[in-house]
């Protein structure tokens, strides 16, 4: 059965084209747009291509001048059909033949099975060098303007993309002005300082204050990631100890493994691992691991968590989890802000996507990185087949533009 592929925006064009060959043997395959149809055809094997002239995308000339240039291609007859296109042009730039829109459906079979017998329509040298050069000096006037649109566009995705950072920023600095008195109110109110509060009224304050505590913490997260992407995230450049560091980011997180009933293996040593920079967000970002470590488990699976000191190198802070691990195609974009596996309202796991980002801008401002370790480790005894994340951070900061 021949294959032919039928390059044709109009969908009345393709289902007659379809209509008159599909009875007559042939299988038809339809592309609606020059960068569709020459995917397909260099793609795939096919026996004759039908291309109309007047496609978006690539328009006919340009297709048939493209797939001219694919070795695979060369015995393919390529047929012009077009209501719009010349003749001349058309077989100048490698066309075979030319057919002149309305179709005549009484000759149409025919005429396929003729090009495909070998039926080929020639024009002379010095016609086809004419209608060349008038080709070419088109097609870099097309490239020309593709150029300059391409190019606005891509100012108008830069402009757009400071205006989304300088959004987030406001309200993110917007948000974050209320909360200081909310907090600090709630606090009072829990310890009874404004008088004292009966037992419902304190489950009810508890209650308020964790929501509290987690929309600062989104907040914060907002804050951060913003000053990540605008370059304006400063660290502090102090000594500090890791080994505590990390387990107050254990402490932090304890409550929602608890909820979970998972276990937490630990690997930390009992001695001091010096570093420098900013203790306080290098601590979160280590909550960030474990929070995201504990979401992405089911209950009762077990998390690990290792720190690592060799001689020489960065120190390692390894965090694994019980999970189904990350797709292999989407391991690429965890790292992205506002990016998540599944992003849908009625996702299963909460959060605002940025909890990776925010963790690698910390690594990163203290001259580590944060990656995906790939393959199985194992934390205290047992092997973690789900996701395992590296954090590294330098034992002394240099010259780190994120550090002041």
């Amino acid at each position: 059965m021949p294959r032919l592929l039928h390059i044709e925006d109009d969908p009345a064009n393709r289902l007659l084209v379809r209509k008159l060959l599909t009875p007559a043997g042939f299988e038809v395959v339809d592309a609606v747009d020059g960068l569709e149809g020459v995917k397909l055809a260099t793609d795939q094997t096919f026996d004759l291509i039908l291309v109309d002239i007047a496609i978006p995308g690539l328009d006919g000339y340009e297709v048939t001048l493209r797939l001219r240039g694919e070795d695979r291609l060369k015995g393919v007859p390529i047929i012009a059909i077009t209501a719009e296109g010349s003749r001349n042009t058309s077989l100048s730039v490698g066309c075979d033949g030319y057919l002149q829109k309305p179709i005549d459906a009484r000759t149409f079979v025919r005429t396929v099975e003729g090009y495909l017998k070998g039926a080929r329509e020639g024009i002379s040298a010095e016609t086809s060098g004419d209608y060349l050069r008038a080709q070419g000096a088109r097609i870099a006037l097309h490239l020309e303007q593709k150029v300059a649109e391409l190019g606005a566009a891509n100012q108008r995705l830069i402009e757009l993309d400071q205006a989304r950072k300088e959004f987030y920023r406001n309200i993110s600095h917007e948000l974050s002005t209320p909360m200081t008195p909310i907090v600090g109110y709630t606090k009072l109110l829990l310890d009874q300082e404004l008088g004292p509060l009966l037992p419902a009224q304190q489950r009810a304050m508890r209650s308020v204050a964790d929501c509290v505590d987690r929309l600062r913490g989104l907040i914060d997260n907002l804050l951060d990631i913003t000053g990540i992407e605008t370059g304006r995230l400063r660290f502090a450049r102090q000594p500090f100890d890791l080994v505590p560091v990390v387990r107050g980011a254990i402490d932090a997180t304890a409550e929602l493994r608890e909820k979970k009933n998972q276990a937490l293996l630990v690997e930390l040593t009992d001695a001091s691992l010096s570093a420098q920079g900013d203790a306080r967000r290098v601590g979160r970002a280590v909550e960030q691991l474990l929070e995201n470590a504990s979401k992405f488990s089911g209950d009762g699976v077990r998390i690990g968590i290792r720190v690592k000191a060799p001689p020489a190198g960065p120190l390692e802070v390894l965090v694994c989890d019980g999970g189904p691990g990350i797709p292999l195609a989407q391991a690429s974009r965890i790292f992205e802000p506002f990016f998540q596996l599944d992003g849908s309202v009625t996702r299963a796991q909460g959060g605002t996507g940025v909890g990776l980002a925010v963790a690698r801008g910390v690594a990163r401002g203290h001259d580590g990185d944060l990656v995906l370790a790939e393959g199985r480790h194992e934390i205290g005894g047992v092997a973690f087949a789900g996701a395992c994340f590296s954090m590294t951070i330098a034992r002394e900061l240099g010259t780190s533009l994120g550090a002041s």
